[in-house]
């Protein structure tokens, strides 16, 4: 009796212990959890605090934040319009002036203001850059974690898709685009967003490749997680940084790729709005003649933001590497 009484008690303090066990074993890995996302929080406190003692970055954004008051308010920054004409005291047009105190960057060859037109000209590069990278790295994210954590045949057939992509020059493909489906603002930010796509999948997949080696993803699965959960929760917070960093990139190569499209005249649906690249186009073959000013400023305009955009990308890739 006293064996049965032994065997039935330890049976029930098996029983028991079981759901214990369970009960302690989803406590650690909440535990876990939440150890490191505090980890996580630390770490990019730490990287921000970098990011903001970085010159290039605080370089970088006063210029693109010059360029975006101008592209929202430029009223604030010019008391002329885009296609006001510049007059002298005896009310004449002034035409290819210099620099001067009543036009600061000049007139161009029919004396509309320089300056103004250089502010009013940030407004249809930052209106498509952005929204074409934002749409570029959203796609190719999802793209890139898809096929990275999963691979297969899928990665297979993206990935020789992606490298015919890669092989072809982006303008050219461009502006065969827009002279097939139009020249519209709609179809230029799709036409850049479909072209970098591939490129931000290549850098996203490849980053996935390598997280879903590490033993962080190895635990999920074993804990039963699914495919969606992992990619979303474990491995995606592990790739934000270098998402925020192709970003930056993209964004520079964007407006590089709308002011080069404008300039080559593919893109303007009205020749006298202000434009950086239109204006750069009119007017760069004065510059043999001694006239520079309507071609420099602009083109000055178009080097500033997309260095100081890089100078960003630059300062985030190494805050999140140091």
């Amino acid at each position: 009796m006293t064996e049965q009484t032994d065997k039935d008690t330890t049976t029930s303090d098996a029983t028991e212990s079981a759901p214990a066990a369970a009960q302690n074993a989803a406590a650690g890995v909440a535990a876990s959890r939440q150890q490191t996302a505090a980890t996580r929080k630390q770490v990019r406190a730490e990287q921000r605090a970098a990011l903001f003692r970085s010159p290039a970055f605080i370089v970088g954004v006063v210029i693109v934040a010059f360029w975006v008051l101008s592209a929202l308010l430029p009223g604030l920054l010019t008391s002329w319009g885009p296609k006001d004409f510049v007059s002298n005291a005896a009310g004449e047009g002034v035409v290819r002036a210099g620099p001067s105190g009543n036009a600061w960057f000049g007139t161009d060859q029919i004396g509309r203001d320089v300056y103004a037109r250089v502010i009013f000209g940030a407004r249809p590069v930052l209106i498509v850059a952005p929204l074409a990278a934002a749409i570029a790295v959203t796609a190719g994210t999802l793209l890139g974690l898809m096929i990275g954590y999963y691979r297969g045949w899928v990665d297979e057939i993206v990935s020789r898709i992606i490298e015919g992509f890669l092989s072809l020059p982006v303008i050219l493909l461009a502006i065969i685009v827009l002279f097939t489906f139009g020249s519209s603002r709609p179809v230029l930010i799709g036409t850049i967003a479909v072209l970098f796509t591939p490129i931000v999948t290549r850098t996203i997949r490849s980053a996935t490749l390598s997280e879903a080696q590490l033993d962080y993803v190895t635990s999920a699965k074993m804990r039963g997680e699914n495919g969606l959960f992992i990619i979303t929760r474990e491995i995606l917070p592990n790739v934000l940084n270098i998402i925020v960093v192709e970003l930056t990139v993209r964004l520079g190569f964007a407006i590089f790729t709308v002011a080069t499209l404008a300039f080559l005249g593919v893109v303007a649906e009205d020749l006298t709005d202000a434009d950086w690249g239109v204006d750069v186009s009119a007017n760069y073959n004065q510059i043999a003649n001694g006239v520079w000013w309507p071609t420099i400023f602009p083109a000055l305009a178009i080097a500033s933001i997309v260095i100081a955009v890089n100078l960003i990308a630059d300062s985030i890739d190494k805050a999140t590497k140091s």
